[in-house]
């Protein structure tokens, strides 16, 4: 009899010591979490908030139609990329007096415009410097050491990643890959390029923007474009010597000014160390032009 209960009495124990089933349920959201709320969330700020009015200058008044006649009525709403962008080079960043503004011509909710302003990473929802420094340190720029770029950014400004100088001059942030891979490492201020960096040429080139822009009064990068106080008006000996540094400078309205491109000397992304192919006559029976343009 004792025999028969013992193999019994194991099998209730070992029911008995089983951990109880846990209960079948799923999140709402299988994404990561948020270790941030900047991105999505809007705080209002004393330089952003829905009280500050904005309005669109009569020339981007003009602009806007033609920007909106490119649509079918029915799809206007379409416009929102560019006039936001509109919106903020106007003002400097893409405010929510911005994105109100943008969703009132378009006849859109609100919401649709803040999911697009808060999707892309173009548009600069906090205020930025005149000069927007975007050093890129993807994969072909690193390998071409981008840390060196970061480096002369961080030393010669002041600041790190996401930070503003102290006289709004300069905005830096760290972004990824931005398309120009052949000349790595690169970095992007405001709408233009500068390719082929070194530590050197980033320093220098950052401190004649710097000279351009305090020893002139210049306006450069903001909502008015390149305007000077006055029209001859001298850059100063400091960025006279970052500019023969790199040897490539344009000017506009008396004013000397990196020029955009690579600064090692190619023109574009030509083979640094000159043709390597293509350099004898073709076998066949193709022909060339003979002007010399190619």
């Amino acid at each position: 009899m004792a025999s028969r209960l013992v193999p019994s009495v194991f099998r209730s124990l070992s029911r008995a010591a089983r951990p109880l089933p846990r209960a079948q349920w799923r999140a709402f959201s299988a994404s990561r979490p948020a270790r941030s709320d900047s991105l999505f969330v809007h705080r209002d700020t004393p330089e952003n908030h829905a009280g500050i009015p904005f309005k669109f200058t009569a020339q981007n008044e003009e602009l806007i139609k033609e920007i909106v006649s490119r649509y079918p009525s029915q799809y206007k709403k379409a416009a929102v990329m560019p006039l936001l962008d509109l919106g903020q080079r106007q003002h400097g960043f893409t405010s929510i007096s911005v994105m109100n503004e943008v969703a009132r011509i378009l006849e859109m909710p609100p919401m649709r415009v803040y999911e697009v302003a808060t999707f892309y990473t173009m548009y600069n929802r906090n205020p930025t410097g005149k000069f927007h420094v975007q050093v890129c340190t993807t994969t072909p720029c690193m390998l071409r050491d981008s840390d060196a770029v970061m480096k002369a950014c961080e030393e010669t400004l002041g600041i790190h990643h996401g930070q503003t100088t102290k006289d709004g001059l300069f905005t830096m942030t760290e972004v990824e890959c931005l398309g120009a891979c052949a000349n790595a490492p690169m970095v992007q201020i405001n709408d233009d390029y500068y390719e082929d960096l070194t530590y050197d040429t980033t320093v220098s080139l950052l401190k004649a923007l710097q000279a351009a822009s305090v020893a002139t009064g210049a306006n450069l990068g903001g909502a008015d474009g390149l305007a000077t106080k006055e029209s001859n008006a001298s850059m100063g000996a400091a960025g006279e010597a970052a500019l023969k540094s790199q040897g490539r400078s344009v000017g506009a309205q008396g004013l000397k000014i990196p020029s955009p491109g690579p600064l090692s000397g190619r023109r574009s992304c030509e083979p640094a160390g000159g043709l390597t192919c293509l350099t004898s006559e073709p076998w066949g029976n193709e022909t060339l032009r003979k002007d010399g343009a190619l």
